[in-house]
């Protein structure tokens, strides 16, 4: 018997035992056909980008089974604790050094996430896992990168405010590529003159 544990705007989560079903959801204001082949093309991918980081030795979790035309992704279930949950509970900012380590292991392994927050994280024992790759995609540009980093840090200001200076700080005795960190800077200063204008 399977539970509804989330919805989110692409799919609906669903437990079912030590498993979790994602079941992409129809747009109506889609095209069928269109509709239809995205949802099946971002089933696909996320499944190769989970065997892919798996394989990269990035926690993730396991995918079960993957089923194209019914766009389902079986995928193991984490129990533990979402990193968000976590940092509000107890402060404790050194967990992002782990982060910081796991994302640069990501985007070694030629992948973006797309949604790095820290809902999209879940601490099982001493382990943060990696979850949500909906929004993720295979690239080896260091923009892409840098915005990842970019999404974070704002995941961090917005949702962690009293602790993400600290939180930051582990993040980059993580997270060590220069040439994406020097990037993250254009990035940032872009987005200070969209504020501007």
């Amino acid at each position: 018997m399977k539970q509804m544990i989330a919805q989110g705007a692409e799919a609906k989560l669903y437990r079912a035992g030590n498993a979790v079903i994602k079941e992409r959801v129809s747009k109506s204001y889609r095209l069928h056909e269109i509709d239809s082949k995205l949802r099946k093309e971002r089933t696909r991918a996320e499944a190769k980008l989970l065997r892919t980081l798996e394989r990269a030795g990035v926690p993730v979790p396991a995918v079960l089974k993957e089923d194209d035309n019914a766009m389902i992704l079986e995928i193991e279930f984490i129990d533990g604790t979402k990193v968000r949950d976590f940092l509000d509970k107890t402060s404790d900012t050194d967990i992002c050094r782990q982060i910081g380590e796991l994302t640069e292991k990501m985007h070694g392994a030629g992948i973006v996430h797309g949604d790095l927050t820290t809902s999209n994280m879940i601490l099982k024992g001493k382990k943060v896992y990696l979850i949500d790759l909906g929004l993720g995609d295979f690239s080896i540009k260091v923009e892409d990168k840098a915005v990842d980093l970019h999404l974070f840090k704002e995941c961090l200001i917005s949702k962690h405010h009293e602790i993400w200076e600290s939180c930051w700080k582990a993040f980059l005795e993580g997270y060590k590529n220069p040439d994406v960190l020097n990037r993250l800077k254009v990035v940032e200063a872009r987005g200070r003159y969209k504020k501007l204008d």
